[in-house]
């Protein structure tokens, strides 16, 4: 097994905080992807969807973008947070998942070169569709909270 836990892409996320992008979490459009167990994640050094191998292909997949992103302040925390993902190949409800180990975010800001990618969110068993759709159910508490205050 090649994944092996959830996790923020460090580089993206250091390019973010002090702003060497002219990117934002919650203005730019988001991209969902899945990808197998093959994929070996490396926080540190992946930080352009140029990085992901072993994405999930066939089937009528489709990267489908994450919506409603937004970013909250409160009670010392910022929460990033979005509404479930639904893969259904455009409202067809005719995709086929297989295998599929986690999903990837990443900002969509050019070419997969230069999409950031923000984390990736490990199933902990592989999950699959045959002609329906695959919905990604984010926490409820936000794909990622940091707390702020020492």
């Amino acid at each position: 097994m090649a994944i092996t836990a959830s996790g923020l892409y460090g580089l993206s996320l250091e390019k973010m905080l002090i702003d060497t992008l002219g990117i934002s979490l919650e203005a730019e459009d988001n991209k969902v992807g899945l990808v197998l167990d093959g994929y070996t994640h490396d926080y540190d050094t992946h930080d352009f969807h140029a990085d992901l191998t072993n994405e999930h292909a066939g089937g009528n997949y489709v990267k489908e973008a994450l919506i409603t992103t937004e970013v909250t302040l409160a009670a010392g925390t910022l929460t990033y947070d979005a509404a479930d993902t639904v893969f259904d190949n455009g409202g067809s409800d005719d995709v086929t998942i297989t295998d599929a180990m986690a999903a990837v975010v990443w900002t969509e800001v050019g070419a997969s070169a230069t999409d950031q990618l923000i984390g990736l969110w490990d199933f902990t068993a592989t999950a699959a569709s045959t002609n329906s759709t695959f919905t990604v159910e984010w926490n409820g508490s936000g794909l990622f909270t940091l707390d702020y205050t020492p």
